[in-house]
């Protein structure tokens, strides 16, 4: 991602934009998936922010903006703390300012708002924005933190004028206008922002990469690492170069450690499992290439039309510990398989079954296409769902009765498995 906007007179600077940092974040339940690497996930945003220090250091940059979220919430001890101020002093010691607005996620937490820091990092308060200047650079960063978590109220409208003979920067955790998956948090319009009349506005709270606008950089970094699937692909921060008589230089750099993906397989035409299996490898050969160096954690889908439909329903647990074990023997600590989706449909023109496969295929299709159904079936089986041990109930991959969507797939399996038995009693294939 490069971006060339307004020209920006008598100045040379380099700086760092990064956002949603989130220093260990908790796992989103991979605990719960036997063979994950719980440990080295767990490590994955502390691996990238120690990447962004050594870019920090290694680029030479004049400062780092953090655009709110550095942290989860509370710490669950003073580790988190105390191992984000030795990184904050190795960038003291080279002399780079660190400025940082605290998002809804900091806001949550209480014990980082008595967090000391070294003398090059500033938090900006969350009663009103706030100026901060580099005289030497001639820059100037408004910011101003979440007092809460949830703040719904417009804050860049009370940012202050720019600075008359410097650069001004804006720091600020928003949604903006809104962006999917995420909670509508200092809300703003683009024109509040541009008509602001700053160089560069430096966002935080979407987690993907995007430049608004060219002029000015209105920008959103994205999240250093990916904690889900939902937050898939490369994940890193802006690298911003301005210089004398030239437009900003914007280039987002990849400094995560692990990276979320998705993988379809189309097993359209596939006819044995020994098929499946191919076509997995081949598939997920290409996804773990294209991430490479880093190892990758894939969820899998496996779609299309295929005569192996019914057979993979029935025995849907076989068929991911088989891909699960392929993956492990193709690409060992390079990938691991976060869940495993089965999508397909059957084959177009089969031969309609007759007799009671009929009838259940009828009685299937009925409630299938009724979500009133599906919520009465979801209610008959309530009482059976609490009588299975809790460990169970509270697996990321149980069923949910009162999803009517969970009931659809549960159905679905049971549909196939029935399916497969009345003809394999029948002798038909």
């Amino acid at each position: 991602m490069d971006s060339r906007g307004p020209v920006i007179l008598n100045l040379k600077m380099k700086f760092i934009h990064t956002a949603d940092i989130h220093l260990d974040s908790p796992l989103h339940r991979l605990e719960a998936y036997d063979g994950a690497p719980v440990e080295e996930i767990r490590q994955a945003s502390r691996r990238a922010l120690e990447n962004l220090i050594n870019l920090a250091l290694d680029e030479a940059v004049d400062f780092v903006l953090i655009a709110g979220d550095l942290f989860d919430g509370d710490w669950r001890d003073y580790n988190t703390g105390l191992y984000f101020t030795s990184r904050m002093r190795r960038l003291n010691e080279a002399g780079i300012f660190v400025f940082i607005v605290q998002g809804n996620h900091d806001a949550a937490g209480q014990m980082t708002r008595s967090l000391p820091l070294p003398p090059n990092v500033h938090i900006f308060p969350s009663a009103r924005p706030e100026t901060r200047m580099i005289d030497a650079l001639k820059v100037a960063v408004h910011g101003q933190s979440f007092s809460r978590a949830a703040v719904t109220e417009n804050l860049a409208a009370g940012y202050p004028a720019p600075v008359a003979g410097h650069v001004n920067i804006g720091l600020l955790h928003t949604s903006l206008t809104g962006r999917p998956g995420h909670e509508n948090y200092a809300p703003c319009a683009l024109e509040d922002l541009v008509n602001k009349g700053y160089d560069y506005w430096a966002l935080g709270h979407v987690h993907q990469a995007e430049i608004v606008t060219h002029d000015p950089p209105v920008v959103f970094p994205g999240c250093v690492q990916g904690r889900h699937v939902r937050e898939g692909g490369e994940k890193g921060c802006m690298l911003v170069v301005m210089e004398e008589g030239a437009a900003p230089l914007i280039h987002h750099q990849t400094i995560d450690v692990i990276r979320w993906t998705r993988t379809v397989v189309d097993l359209t035409g596939a006819n044995t499992i020994d098929e499946v299996l191919d076509r997995f490898r081949e598939e997920f050969e290409k996804t773990v290439a294209r991430n490479e160096p880093l190892p990758v954690i894939a969820r899998i889908e496996l779609a299309g039309r295929t005569e192996l439909h019914t057979r993979i329903l029935a025995d849907v647990e076989y068929i991911k510990q088989a891909l699960r074990s392929t993956a492990a023997v193709a690409f060992g600590d390079r990938a691991w398989i976060e869940k495993i989706q089965v999508n397909t449909r059957p084959v177009r023109g089969r031969v309609p079954d007759s007799g009671p496969i009929n009838e259940l295929n009828l009685l299937v299709e009925r409630l299938s296409s009724s979500p009133d159904d599906l919520q009465a079936l979801g209610d008959e089986l309530a009482p059976l769902f609490q009588k299975l041990p809790a460990d169970y109930r509270q697996n990321a991959a149980s069923f949910r009765p009162d999803d009517p969507e969970a009931m659809a797939r549960l159905l679905a399996q049971a549909h196939a498995l029935l399916v497969q038995r009345l003809r394999k009693a029948s002798g038909a294939t």
